[in-house]
């Protein structure tokens, strides 16, 4: 890497790329996830008991998970959850990541770009406030379909999870289209046309050749879509239900409300070692390495 970056750049150029690369890396990655797992296998003591005969290592931040089967059962919860809008935000991406990428013209395929770029200009809790507008139990939504006659009485969009995979999926669309749509854009139509013309079906075409061509970028948008899903806080605390909470909402309440800085690392470390257990579970699935991901 680095000699292609000496040829492209210039050796005094090319060292500095590095070592700013080795700055961030060490000191706004690494250091942080050291100290946090510090804590995390350290007791939460008083001032005066740091550095005592208390403050030893020990594992007991991560047992307390484990024999709380509220916090339990709302860990998988999450877990499953952000599987799920992952799931869904490919299915919501891919067509119309293939669209822009094959089928719109040069200005409908910036045209609505722009469309979906423009409302992420917004801070992102003013855009889960519209959400929460939007599914209130007497909001437009709810209106539209009782004006429409498909509904007989407002559904309480935002009692349960509903309302947190709605807003999710919107919130992170971004992520998965864009990898997607990078992906299928280096495909050459001819192949496309080839499959069709040799009697593919659409579904078939993208199943034998779409697909297997554009894998890295599904695999970047399913990774990076799974870690904001699992991390989010905003989203369910805004569009989440009392019986709905994420585990980042309890990672928050140890961390602030509670105080616990050691149980609240703990219970975060937990949830990083699952997100990069997706990570390798993706990039097994799709048969891609880093370099895939990274291109």
């Amino acid at each position: 890497m680095f000699n292609q970056l000496k040829q492209r750049f210039g050796s005094p150029l090319s060292v500095s790329i590095v070592a700013l690369i080795a700055v961030w890396l060490i000191g706004l990655v690494i250091l942080p996830q050291l100290i946090m797992v510090n804590y995390s296998l350290k007791p939460n003591l008083l001032p005066a008991e740091i550095g005592g005969i208390k403050d030893q290592y020990t594992l007991s931040n991560y047992a307390t998970l484990f024999s709380n089967t509220i916090h339990l059962s709302i860990f998988f919860k999450t877990i499953w959850s952000s599987v799920l809008v992952t799931f869904l935000t490919l299915i919501v991406s891919y067509p119309l990541a293939f669209y822009l990428a094959k089928v719109a013209t040069p200005r409908q395929a910036a045209l609505c770009l722009l469309l979906l770029i423009i409302p992420f200009w917004i801070n992102e809790i003013l855009r889960t406030f519209s959400w929460y507008i939007i599914l209130a139990y007497k909001g437009p939504l709810n209106a539209l379909l009782l004006e429409l006659g498909l509904i007989n009485r407002p559904v309480r969009f935002l009692s349960g999870d509903g309302g947190v995979l709605i807003g999710m999926v919107y919130a992170y669309i971004l992520f998965m289209i864009f990898p997607i749509y990078n992906a299928i854009e280096s495909l050459d139509s001819n192949q496309v046309k080839a499959a069709r013309n040799l009697g593919a079906s659409w579904l078939r075409t993208h199943y034998r050749v779409v697909i297997p061509h554009s894998k890295p970028g599904i695999a970047t948008g399913c990774i990076m879509t799974f870690m904001l899903a699992a991390g989010s806080y905003a989203v369910p605390a805004l569009l989440g239900s009392p019986g709905s909470r994420w585990f980042t909402q309890i990672i928050y309440n140890w961390f602030f409300e509670g105080g616990d800085w050691n149980q609240g690392a703990a219970y975060a470390f937990l949830l990083l070692i699952i997100c990069i257990g997706f990570i390798a579970l993706v990039m097994k699935v799709f048969k891609v390495g880093l370099g895939d991901i990274a291109r």
